[in-house]
């Protein structure tokens, strides 16, 4: 039984960390094709960044959404769900429609992966055995799928056919949606636990409360939401116009693409090959000591001029930051009671992602004005940010009730 249990948990994992391979794809996507977007549409910074905002739209919307779909659905559902409108997304997309059309693709693209973030968070964070591992795992997956997407994307940004790009997308959203059906046929998350072997976690007792209430009285979680929000809008910033930098500041050429690779590449090593560097300095302390080392490396980017220094810098940036996003899921798990993690794991990823559109959004905005050499200074204001926000995390006694 302990074998069949610990396949069928292994089967559970793969299934949602493919979920999170494809939201990883569409992160990676967006970086090197903001050139040729700008120019097919005819559109400066600004506008081009828009794409930014309704992707962190329909994430926030997603996010909002997410603890009352999920007591609707169930978690099973909730997936499948998510998955379907980003199919919807990447038809809308694929085709190269009018620019309304596309930055509407975004927001239905960004309302799936809200759902499907919070749920495989909530899921994974959930689990009694190798959690930590697990969530590194899973969030590593996720840097696979964006390390991927520019090494395609680059070479559509060549093409005049660029916006095809996204029909791959879609395959890959339609084959998640057929894998997420078929693993967890509509289940909810507690009847899904136990089939793997784990035994019903706590429960809500008092029916009584309201989840949004219960989730928004624990001040823990405003405090991580904004960690999250300042991180998640520093990695899109990087990653998303790195590229735009090194071709413009640098004189790189169109395969600049594969910078952003770089980066996500880094992400996801450091969430592997770093595991043991967290637990050994302490998954606190080793936060302060990643961001350090990041600011110090983008300093090199901001000063060096050599595209080859550059690239090389934003890798290993990447890298470094890469563990820090699982160690603040992780953390959730450890001050949060279990019953609102789903939904406390929603919001504060919701909130981080309306960093991602909001930092390259005034990002675009700054460079239009002042140019994109403002890339460098705004990614170490965050970082510097994201360090004094950590120091006011609070630590983990094991509950944290409001």
């Amino acid at each position: 039984m302990k074998k069949r249990y610990t396949r069928i948990g292994n089967i559970h994992f793969a299934a949602v960390s493919f979920s999170f391979f494809v939201s990883g794809w569409q992160d990676g996507t967006t970086g090197p094709l903001l050139p040729i977007m700008q120019e097919h549409y005819h559109i400066g910074f600004v506008l081009v960044s828009l794409v930014f905002v309704f992707s962190c739209t329909g994430f926030i919307v997603g996010a909002g959404l997410n603890v009352w779909i999920n007591e609707k659905l169930g978690f099973g559902k909730t997936m499948v769900l998510g998955s379907i409108f980003q199919i919807i997304a990447y038809s809308l997309i694929s085709p190269g429609p009018p620019f309304p059309v596309f930055v509407l693709g975004y927001f239905f693209c960004g309302f799936g992966s809200a759902l499907q973030s919070a749920q495989g968070n909530g899921f994974v964070g959930s689990l009694k055995e190798h959690r930590t591992t697990k969530l590194n795992m899973m969030h590593a997956i996720g840097g696979l799928g964006a390390f991927c997407a520019p090494l395609v994307s680059t070479k559509f940004s060549q093409s005049k056919h660029w916006s095809y790009h996204y029909a791959i997308s879609a395959g890959l959203a339609v084959l998640n949606t057929t894998i997420l059906t078929f693993v967890f046929r509509g289940r909810r998350q507690e009847d899904i636990l136990v089939k793997a072997g784990q035994e019903r976690a706590e429960q809500n007792t008092n029916s009584d409360t309201n989840t949004y209430s219960a989730i928004f009285s624990i001040n823990a979680v405003h405090y991580m939401a904004v960690f999250s929000l300042i991180y998640t809008g520093m990695e899109f910033t990087l990653g998303g116009w790195i590229v735009t930098y090194i071709i413009t500041v640098r004189n790189g050429g169109t395969s600049s693409g594969y910078i952003s690779s770089g980066f996500f590449g880094g992400l996801t090593l450091g969430r592997l090959i770093l595991i043991w560097v967290s637990k050994k300095v302490g998954e606190r302390r080793v936060v302060f000591l990643y961001t350090s080392m990041a600011i110090a490396l983008e300093l090199t980017v901001w000063f060096v001029p050599s595209v080859i220094e550059n690239a090389i810098a934003v890798s290993f940036i990447g890298m470094l930051l890469g563990p820090i996003y699982p160690i603040l899921v992780e953390h959730c798990t450890r001050i949060l009671p279990p019953w609102l993690l789903t939904g406390s794991v929603g919001w504060i990823t919701g909130v981080g992602v309306s960093g991602s559109a909001m930092m390259p959004f005034v990002t675009g905005i700054i460079a239009s004005k002042y140019g994109i050499r403002s890339l460098q200074p705004l990614v170490v204001t965050m970082m510097c940010g994201m360090i004094g926000l950590w120091a006011l995390v609070p630590r983990a006694p094991r509950r944290l009730v409001g």
